[in-house]
Protein backbone atom coordinates (compact mmCIF):
# COMPACT_ATOMS: atom_id res chain seq x y z
CA UNK A 1 0.00 0.00 0.00
CA UNK A 2 1.60 3.39 -1.09
CA UNK A 3 1.54 6.10 1.43
CA UNK A 4 1.30 10.05 1.15
CA UNK A 5 4.24 12.19 1.06
CA UNK A 6 3.23 13.52 4.28
CA UNK A 7 2.30 10.26 6.26
CA UNK A 8 5.73 9.32 5.25
CA UNK A 9 7.52 12.48 6.16
CA UNK A 10 5.88 11.70 10.04
CA UNK A 11 7.00 7.95 10.02
CA UNK A 12 10.15 9.55 9.95
CA UNK A 13 10.00 11.76 12.90
CA UNK A 14 9.39 7.98 14.84
CA UNK A 15 11.45 5.44 15.98
CA UNK A 16 9.72 2.04 14.92
CA UNK A 17 10.04 -0.03 18.31
CA UNK A 18 10.35 2.53 20.77
CA UNK A 19 7.61 2.93 23.11
CA UNK A 20 7.27 6.87 24.61
CA UNK A 21 7.09 8.52 27.53
CA UNK A 22 3.09 9.93 27.33
CA UNK A 23 4.60 13.70 26.85
CA UNK A 24 6.71 12.62 24.23
CA UNK A 25 4.02 10.95 22.23
CA UNK A 26 1.70 13.59 22.40
CA UNK A 27 4.25 16.24 21.32
CA UNK A 28 5.23 14.02 18.65
CA UNK A 29 1.31 13.10 17.59
CA UNK A 30 1.29 17.16 16.72
CA UNK A 31 4.27 17.21 14.58
CA UNK A 32 2.67 14.17 12.81
CA UNK A 33 -0.81 16.47 11.92
CA UNK A 34 0.14 17.51 8.50
CA UNK A 35 -3.03 17.68 7.20
CA UNK A 36 -4.97 20.83 5.37
CA UNK A 37 -7.80 20.17 8.19
CA UNK A 38 -7.22 20.43 11.97
CA UNK A 39 -6.68 16.53 12.62
CA UNK A 40 -9.10 15.04 15.50
CA UNK A 41 -6.04 13.42 18.05
CA UNK A 42 -7.37 9.63 19.00
CA UNK A 43 -5.98 7.13 22.09
CA UNK A 44 -6.35 3.72 21.24
CA UNK A 45 -6.37 1.50 24.47
CA UNK A 46 -5.99 -2.24 24.26
CA UNK A 47 -6.93 -4.22 28.22
CA UNK A 48 -6.37 -7.16 29.89
CA UNK A 49 -10.00 -7.98 29.92
CA UNK A 50 -12.53 -10.21 27.91
CA UNK A 51 -15.14 -7.89 27.15
CA UNK A 52 -17.73 -11.06 26.13
CA UNK A 53 -17.90 -11.19 30.39
CA UNK A 54 -20.36 -8.50 32.01
CA UNK A 55 -17.96 -8.79 35.26
CA UNK A 56 -15.06 -7.09 32.91
CA UNK A 57 -16.56 -4.58 30.70
CA UNK A 58 -15.19 -1.05 30.65
CA UNK A 59 -17.41 1.71 29.94
CA UNK A 60 -17.75 5.36 31.22
CA UNK A 61 -18.13 8.58 30.38
CA UNK A 62 -15.98 11.96 31.35
CA UNK A 63 -16.05 15.65 30.43
CA UNK A 64 -12.57 16.35 28.74
CA UNK A 65 -10.97 19.46 30.68
CA UNK A 66 -10.40 21.02 27.36
CA UNK A 67 -13.79 19.43 25.24
CA UNK A 68 -13.11 17.71 22.52
CA UNK A 69 -12.69 20.89 19.97
CA UNK A 70 -15.96 19.44 18.29
CA UNK A 71 -19.54 21.20 17.97
CA UNK A 72 -21.96 18.14 19.83
CA UNK A 73 -25.46 17.93 18.30
CA UNK A 74 -27.41 16.73 21.15
CA UNK A 75 -31.24 15.03 20.60
CA UNK A 76 -32.88 14.81 24.15
CA UNK A 77 -36.00 12.78 24.50
CA UNK A 78 -38.07 14.32 27.50
CA UNK A 79 -41.79 15.42 27.71
CA UNK A 80 -43.04 18.66 29.99
CA UNK A 81 -40.94 21.26 31.75
CA UNK A 82 -37.66 19.23 30.94
CA UNK A 83 -38.21 20.34 27.39
CA UNK A 84 -37.68 23.46 27.68
CA UNK A 85 -34.96 22.82 30.34
CA UNK A 86 -33.06 20.79 27.59
CA UNK A 87 -33.81 23.59 25.23
CA UNK A 88 -32.50 26.47 27.31
CA UNK A 89 -29.11 23.82 28.42
CA UNK A 90 -28.14 24.10 24.47
CA UNK A 91 -29.86 20.92 23.40
CA UNK A 92 -30.20 21.34 19.25
CA UNK A 93 -33.60 19.25 19.73
CA UNK A 94 -35.65 18.07 22.21
CA UNK A 95 -39.13 16.64 22.76
CA UNK A 96 -40.75 12.93 22.29
CA UNK A 97 -42.68 10.64 19.74
CA UNK A 98 -42.35 13.68 16.89
CA UNK A 99 -38.63 12.60 16.87
CA UNK A 100 -39.02 9.00 17.02
CA UNK A 101 -41.28 9.17 13.97
CA UNK A 102 -38.53 11.36 11.73
CA UNK A 103 -35.93 9.23 12.83
CA UNK A 104 -37.95 5.88 11.36
CA UNK A 105 -39.67 7.57 8.50
CA UNK A 106 -36.86 9.64 7.60
CA UNK A 107 -34.11 8.01 8.27
CA UNK A 108 -33.21 11.23 10.27
CA UNK A 109 -29.82 11.34 12.06
CA UNK A 110 -28.93 15.03 12.29
CA UNK A 111 -28.02 14.84 15.28
CA UNK A 112 -24.41 13.05 17.68
CA UNK A 113 -25.35 12.60 20.87
CA UNK A 114 -28.92 11.27 22.27
CA UNK A 115 -29.94 11.94 26.15
CA UNK A 116 -33.27 10.35 27.55
CA UNK A 117 -34.70 10.95 30.49
CA UNK A 118 -35.64 7.59 32.12
CA UNK A 119 -39.45 7.73 31.96
CA UNK A 120 -38.68 8.28 28.18
CA UNK A 121 -36.99 4.72 27.46
CA UNK A 122 -39.85 3.08 26.41
CA UNK A 123 -39.96 5.51 23.87
CA UNK A 124 -36.76 5.34 22.84
CA UNK A 125 -36.52 1.39 22.98
CA UNK A 126 -38.70 1.43 20.00
CA UNK A 127 -35.45 2.62 17.84
CA UNK A 128 -32.78 0.35 19.86
CA UNK A 129 -32.44 -1.45 16.00
CA UNK A 130 -31.44 1.35 14.34
CA UNK A 131 -29.84 3.74 17.08
CA UNK A 132 -27.63 0.23 19.02
CA UNK A 133 -25.46 -0.26 15.46
CA UNK A 134 -24.12 3.51 15.27
CA UNK A 135 -23.71 3.62 18.96
CA UNK A 136 -26.48 6.04 19.59
CA UNK A 137 -28.69 4.28 22.16
CA UNK A 138 -28.80 6.13 25.78
CA UNK A 139 -27.33 4.52 28.37
CA UNK A 140 -27.42 4.81 32.53
CA UNK A 141 -23.43 4.46 32.52
CA UNK A 142 -22.80 7.18 30.18
CA UNK A 143 -24.86 9.74 31.83
CA UNK A 144 -27.28 9.51 28.90
CA UNK A 145 -30.50 8.84 30.87
CA UNK A 146 -30.98 11.04 33.48
CA UNK A 147 -33.25 13.26 35.06
CA UNK A 148 -31.54 16.42 34.71
CA UNK A 149 -31.30 16.51 31.04
CA UNK A 150 -30.08 19.71 31.00
CA UNK A 151 -27.35 18.69 32.76
CA UNK A 152 -26.45 15.84 30.84
CA UNK A 153 -26.74 18.34 27.49
CA UNK A 154 -24.48 21.17 29.17
CA UNK A 155 -21.58 18.23 29.41
CA UNK A 156 -22.32 16.88 25.99
CA UNK A 157 -21.64 20.49 24.97
CA UNK A 158 -18.43 20.74 26.74
CA UNK A 159 -16.80 17.46 25.74
CA UNK A 160 -18.10 15.07 27.36
CA UNK A 161 -17.03 11.31 26.01
CA UNK A 162 -17.87 7.94 26.27
CA UNK A 163 -15.42 5.27 26.59
CA UNK A 164 -16.36 1.89 26.05
CA UNK A 165 -14.51 -1.41 24.80
CA UNK A 166 -15.66 -2.91 21.34
CA UNK A 167 -15.27 -6.84 20.60
CA UNK A 168 -11.35 -7.05 20.45
CA UNK A 169 -11.08 -5.17 23.75
CA UNK A 170 -10.25 -1.98 22.96
CA UNK A 171 -10.93 1.66 23.67
CA UNK A 172 -11.07 4.40 20.94
CA UNK A 173 -11.47 7.92 21.79
CA UNK A 174 -10.56 10.91 20.35
CA UNK A 175 -9.22 13.06 23.11
CA UNK A 176 -8.65 16.88 21.05
CA UNK A 177 -7.53 18.33 17.99
CA UNK A 178 -4.26 18.86 16.80
CA UNK A 179 -4.67 22.86 17.32
CA UNK A 180 -5.21 22.39 21.49
CA UNK A 181 -1.43 21.85 21.30
CA UNK A 182 0.43 19.13 23.70
CA UNK A 183 -0.58 20.65 27.27
CA UNK A 184 -3.84 20.87 26.84
CA UNK A 185 -4.17 17.02 24.72
CA UNK A 186 -1.85 15.95 28.03
CA UNK A 187 -4.56 17.36 30.33
CA UNK A 188 -7.45 15.25 28.19
CA UNK A 189 -5.26 12.14 27.50
CA UNK A 190 -4.13 11.92 31.85
CA UNK A 191 -8.08 12.52 32.61
CA UNK A 192 -9.05 9.60 30.12
CA UNK A 193 -6.44 7.28 30.94
CA UNK A 194 -7.26 8.07 35.11
CA UNK A 195 -11.08 7.37 33.94
CA UNK A 196 -10.29 3.85 32.67
CA UNK A 197 -7.83 2.75 35.37
CA UNK A 198 -10.76 3.58 37.89
CA UNK A 199 -13.03 2.19 35.59
CA UNK A 200 -10.80 -1.06 36.09
CA UNK A 201 -13.04 -4.33 37.26
CA UNK A 202 -12.85 -6.21 39.77
CA UNK A 203 -12.36 -9.69 37.98
CA UNK A 204 -9.59 -8.39 35.39
CA UNK A 205 -6.67 -9.90 36.49
CA UNK A 206 -2.82 -9.49 35.33
CA UNK A 207 -1.86 -6.46 33.69
CA UNK A 208 -4.76 -3.83 33.17
CA UNK A 209 -3.56 -1.99 29.82
CA UNK A 210 -1.86 -3.68 27.45
CA UNK A 211 -1.10 -1.10 24.81
CA UNK A 212 -1.66 2.85 24.41
CA UNK A 213 -1.92 4.31 20.73
CA UNK A 214 -2.01 7.84 20.00
CA UNK A 215 -2.39 8.85 16.53
CA UNK A 216 -4.27 12.10 14.44
CA UNK A 217 -6.52 11.47 11.61
CA UNK A 218 -4.21 10.99 8.92
CA UNK A 219 -1.18 10.43 11.20
CA UNK A 220 0.81 7.38 12.00
CA UNK A 221 0.24 5.48 15.59
CA UNK A 222 2.95 6.35 18.30
CA UNK A 223 3.24 3.96 20.79
CA UNK A 224 3.07 5.23 24.79
CA UNK A 225 4.96 3.18 27.21
CA UNK A 226 1.77 1.60 28.62
CA UNK A 227 3.67 0.04 31.52
CA UNK A 228 4.09 3.61 33.28
CA UNK A 229 -0.05 4.01 32.76
CA UNK A 230 -1.27 1.67 35.25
Amino acid sequence: MKMGKKYSDSVKLLEKAKLYDANEAIALVCQTAKAKFDETIELHIRLGVDSRHADQQVRGAIVLPNGTGKTVRTLVFAKGDKVQAALDAGADYAGAEEYVEKIQKENWFEFDVIIASPDMMGLVGRLGKVLGPKGLMPNPKAGTVTPDVAKAVKEAKAGKIEYRLDKTNIIHCPIGKASFGAEKLTENFEALIGAVIKAKPAAAKGQYIKSCVIASTMGPGIKINYAKLG
